[in-house]
Order: C-alpha cells, then structure tokens, then sequence
C-alpha cells in the first residue's frame, strides 16, 4: 500500500527584481514538493498574502525599494506570522545580521549560490535547522568575541554543551543523535532545555544567543 504524498511546502517569495523574482519561481515552482503563492514585488503585497494564506516559509529580499526586510518581518510578526524566514540577498554587512538574527530569521542566503542549494536550504529550514553562509557565521563569532557582554546566561550542562555546539554547526536533530548515540527524541528533550535555558523559540534565535552569550561553549 502506497504512502500518502506528504504535504507540500508552501512558499512566499518577495522581491521588488521582476526578472529574478520571476525566474526564480519558475524554478522553485518545478520541485515536487514546493507550492508557491504569487510572488510579490512589496512588503505591502507580501501582508496582504499573509493575511488570506498559510505560508511555511517566506523567501525574503533583503531591500525591498523603500522598505527593508527588517521592517517587514516586524510587521508580519505583530500580525501572527509564524513561519520561517530565509532572507535571500547579494551580501549584508555584519550590522545588518545582527539585526536579522535579533528578528528571528532562520538563515541568509546568497544570491550567486546555486538554485539546488536554495531548494536544498529551503527544506532544511522547514525541518526545523537554521542555514546561513559560513562567512556570516565566522563575522558573528569574530564580533562576539570583541563585544562587551551583558547578564550572562545560565550555565550549561555537558549535554546541553554538546548539543549546543553541533547546532551551531547546523546538524539536524537525527544528525546529533547519531553523534552522541542518542535518540532523536533525547536531542529534542536537551534543545527544549537550551530553548528554556536562553529564554528563545527558534534554532536561528538560539544561534546568536550562542554567539552572544555562549561563545565559550562552541
């Protein structure tokens, strides 16, 4: 008896370039598994999607004209938006990031990356990972070192420690079990600790806590 197809993810892609905002949906629109909605050239149109459809994961330009994704996503936000957020752009500065990162998105992808590897990062966030570019990653941790550091979280178990690490490295939950030879479920069990431990919700707000407060421990 055959299994059921599995639902597929639902896409909002918002970008103020026709051309890219075109064809990159002509290209997300041949996978299988991914639905988009219209794509949209605003965050005013980007809202109103919102407003009348489910969305899993919104592909966000990061200039959008007069407005910035910043913006939109603190909007989207107050009006019950849910979902992940991949910004996809040409390069952010490193103030930029953390602005982001305080906002909740779940990765940063560039542009000049490959249309497979957008796919391949847009499950990954749906999974529940987090996807940003190694060179994010190394001006966070260079820029979490040098910052002067406020209120320092609590202190972490040797668990808590392991599994910490390994997601800052972006495995997923099935990949960290393998490592500590545990079950999938334990790994789950220590990140609703950390989740708790750092007062965050997301896999992406967990990393720049990390990088703010935990850089001892990667």
């Amino acid at each position: 008896m055959s299994q059921p197809p599995a639902r597929k993810i639902r896409l909002l892609l918002v970008d103020d370039h026709a051309l890219f905002r075109e064809g990159l949906a002509r290209l997300l629109s041949s996978e299988p598994d991914f639905e988009l909605a219209v794509p949209c050239s605003s965050a005013e149109e980007a809202l109103r999607v919102l407003g009348s459809t489910q969305i899993d994961v919104i592909l966000l330009d990061y200039d959008l004209g007069n407005e910035t994704a910043g913006r939109f996503l603190s909007l989207a936000t107050q009006r019950g938006f849910q979902g992940r957020v991949l910004v996809v752009t040409a390069g952010l500065g490193d103030s930029e990031v953390m602005g982001l990162l305080r906002l909740g998105v779940t990765g940063i992808f560039l542009k000049h990356n490959p249309p497979s590897l957008l796919a391949k990062a847009i499950r990954k966030v749906m999974e529940g990972e987090v996807w940003f570019d190694q060179r994010y990653l190394k001006v966070l941790l260079q820029e979490s070192r040098t910052a002067e550091q406020e209120g320092r979280g609590r202190k972490l178990s040797e668990r808590e420690t392991e599994v910490l690490r390994y997601v800052f490295q972006g495995l997923a939950n099935k990949e960290i079990a393998v490592r500590l030879k545990v079950s999938e479920s334990s790994v789950k069990a220590t990140l609703q600790q950390l989740f708790f431990k750092t007062g965050v919700r997301t896999r992406s707000q967990l990393v720049r806590v990390a990088l703010e407060q935990y850089k001892e421990y990667l």
